[in-house]
């Protein structure tokens, strides 16, 4: 069994479709610098974090945010926030995500102890949570729905770039729930290293907390980054991704109810209706992305690359995409004494 844990935490990174990740051997400058804290804090440079390498700043905005909310040393348990990462992860049907973080919720105490916030997590997408009093009180905010936005994301990337399983195929079933045990308790900060709150916004410049996310300011470094990752993805796209699909994605989304639209494609021929022939491929992938990246096709990711075929706009498209939609989800998400922002997402 722990021959396969080795051979997965060593190979880990090939499991990445799409693009090639920096290799941990090659990588220089932002990208060591979040490997090595990733190593340290984590345990291992998982795929869902080395996916973003292509994109350095990228990068350091999805380090920010799963460090600062999942991993900071704060109010609530790591089982706790475990078992938000789980629920969410289940929401958006992302299996990968599920198979993490259950597993490494197996493997702390009290994880049964948090269930109910597995399960109201479980419908924290579109504003549904709302259905039911969240489990936690204002003060836990910031680290339950920062957990929330940040897997909103984190699940969208992996749906894209990972398989649906980080077990291989050829391993036996019976094997498969120990061995993500074992990997799960590799996931896990050096002995004695607190994974003290803030130590890693300095990667990325300062930036206000976007509109709507109100409930992150009663823990500054959670707001902080926030701010810094949003504004950071948010300027890559700025960059190159045209207007005209920027301006639609928060168009789409103002008036978003949190159902996956399908199960046919005809509602995205109508939404990318308003775009040239030329802004399409980028407008198409960006809008599945957001709302339901398992309708995406190889057709849809050819078409794109015979305009972009970098692997840092890939990356650049999939996270502001993935981090628009997810922040657009953390302004309708309710939290005790605060009433959701329906209309954020145009403002942002």
């Amino acid at each position: 069994m722990r021959p396969l844990v080795r051979l997965m935490l060593k190979s880990s990174l090939r499991q990445i479709r799409h693009i090639a990740a920096v290799p941990q051997s090659q990588a220089r400058d932002t990208v060591a610098e979040v490997y090595a804290q990733a190593r340290r804090e984590f345990g291992v440079v998982a795929p869902p974090l080395a996916l973003h390498s292509p994109a350095p700043e990228t990068l350091a905005a999805s380090w920010l945010l799963l460090r600062e909310t999942l991993l900071a040393d704060g109010r609530l348990s790591r089982a706790a926030k475990e078992a938000v990462a789980a629920g969410v992860s289940r929401a958006n049907d992302c299996s990968y995500c599920v198979e993490v973080h259950e597993a490494k919720r197996a493997t702390l105490p009290g994880a049964d102890v948090h269930r109910p916030l597995a399960v109201w997590a479980s419908g924290a997408i579109g504003g549904q949570a709302g259905e039911t009093e969240p489990p936690f009180d204002a003060a836990d905010a910031p680290e339950v729905l920062g957990t929330a936005v940040t897997f909103h994301y984190l699940n969208r990337m992996v749906r894209l770039f990972l398989p649906d399983s980080p077990v291989p195929d050829a391993a036996p079933t019976a094997g498969r729930g120990p061995v993500m045990r074992l990997v799960a308790r590799a996931m896990r900060a050096d002995r004695g290293a607190p994974v003290t709150p803030g130590a890693a916004l300095g990667l990325l410049p300062a930036a206000p907390l976007p509109a709507g996310l109100d409930w992150a300011k009663a823990t500054p470094t959670i707001a902080d980054a926030l701010g810094r990752a949003v504004a950071s993805v948010d300027h890559a796209a700025e960059r190159w991704i045209p207007e005209p699909v920027r301006e639609l994605l928060h168009t789409v989304l103002a008036s978003y109810d949190g159902a996956v639209p399908g199960p046919s494609r005809g509602w995205l021929a109508e939404a990318t209706a308003p775009l040239d022939q030329a802004q399409l491929p980028a407008g198409r992938l960006a809008l599945l992305i957001a709302l339901n990246p398992h309708q995406i096709t190889e057709a849809d990711l050819t078409d794109f690359r015979a305009a972009h075929p970098g692997d840092r706009e890939l990356v650049e498209l999939a996270s502001w995409a993935a981090l628009t939609a997810a922040v657009d989800i953390g302004t309708r998400l309710p939290a005790p004494g605060r009433t959701p922002h329906p209309t954020a997402a145009a403002a942002h």
